[in-house]
């Protein structure tokens, strides 16, 4: 009996300390390098708290984030609103010893860097900036290290709308699911830019079969995603106040709908920011800042198009980004203006959340990224 008993006491302490952890990465605009600007938190998955474990100094605006395929590394848009500047950072974060090391650091090829994503092969990253419209391409070498860009396309052309469209502005960076086509939403172009991506090539950017679809003149497509069944993409429109939903296949997007994220009270000055799909493919949530400040939720229909279910405060204002969870179960807003960060427990039955956890505040947070380790 003693040797039962302490074999299930050795299987629980084994089982507890390699138990997965889930970890939430935050960026924020801290416009001074001597204050921490990154910080790293781990969520207890039942009651939806979130713990601090470290944070990092040395870097200005890491306004957005986004992780390696393993979790290994961290890459981040630094220098971001920074006049005549613009870089993108690398640092590793070792889950066991819960520590953010700074890596490597590169010029974002323009000013303004807003978003940008890792290859799934761990050997390239995509740079969208925004201020100049341009999209840079850098290999990364061996530890993470970030080498100089090897593409630097820079867009020009505007659209309908003089004040916030002049010119071209890159807003996101998205990989289709196979990682051999990429999307560049262009706020100020009205234009969803494709390209294929080539990864073994010396520059992965190469020319599409159809190199753009046009958005509605004045929508200002911002961020975008796919369903999990690879079949639909959705991209939100910040100046439209809109999703607009495609239907996917090799690289080419075809329009199905376009469905507001606002209620009929709102009529202008919208300010949509975020998209993403609940891992099951069954709800779409949708930001919105401005008057509105909260997420909407969406159902999904079999053919890819949304019904609406409900609009809920995100507790704070302007949430710039969000994200679930890799399990689904918690739904996670950076609500910039009021700098706090709200958890939210999903309900994977009916789409709507639930504030869960301890409130956090983080200065001006702009961005949120999860990994389960």
């Amino acid at each position: 009996m003693k040797k039962l008993l302490f074999l299930a006491i050795a299987t629980f302490t084994y089982l507890q300390l390699h138990a997965q952890k889930t970890y939430a990465f935050f960026g924020s605009y801290n416009w001074d390098k001597e204050t921490e600007g990154i910080y790293v938190y781990e969520l207890d998955t039942v009651k939806g708290n979130l713990s601090k474990v470290t944070s990092y100094k040395g870097i200005s605006n890491p306004s957005y984030l986004t992780l390696s395929s393993d979790g290994k590394y961290l890459f981040a848009c630094t220098e971001s609103k920074t006049s005549n500047g613009g870089s993108v950072s690398s640092f590793e974060f070792n889950s066991e010893k819960k520590a953010l090391t700074f890596i490597s650091r590169q010029k974002s090829g323009g000013e303004n860097p807003v978003y940008l994503m890792a290859h799934q092969s761990g050997k390239w990253l995509v740079n969208g900036n925004y201020t100049q419209g341009s999209v840079s391409v850098y290999p990364i070498s061996e530890g993470g290290k970030i080498e100089p860009y090897v593409q630097n396309i820079q867009y020009s052309e505007g659209s309908v709308n003089p004040d916030r469209q002049e010119r071209s502005h890159i807003h996101s960076t998205v990989f289709s699911p196979n990682f051999d086509y990429i999307f560049l939403p262009d706020l100020g172009a009205d234009k969803i830019r494709t390209y294929q991506f080539e990864s073994e090539t010396q520059q992965p950017l190469q020319e599409a079969e159809i190199p753009f679809t046009k958005t509605a003149p004045g929508s200002g497509p911002r961020h975008f995603t796919f369903h999990p069944n690879g079949k639909f993409a959705y991209s939100i429109e910040e100046m439209g106040g809109a999703v607009s939903v495609y239907s996917y296949e090799s690289g080419k997007l075809n329009n199905l709908q376009r469905i507001n994220t606002h209620s009929e009270k709102f009529k202008d000055d919208f300010e949509s920011s975020d998209v993403h799909i609940s891992p099951d493919g069954k709800f779409l949530y949708a930001s919105n800042r401005g008057n509105e400040n909260n997420i909407a939720i969406f159902s999904i229909q079999n053919d890819g198009t949304l019904k609406i279910v409900d609009y809920q405060s995100v507790k704070g204002k302007h949430p710039r980004t969000f994200t679930l969870d890799p399990s689904g179960k918690f739904l996670i807003t950076a609500n910039t203006v009021s700098s706090n960060v709200t958890v939210f427990k999903r309900n994977a039955e009916n789409g709507l959340l639930k504030k869960v956890g301890k409130k956090i505040k983080i200065k001006n947070v702009t961005n949120v990224q999860m990994k389960r380790y």
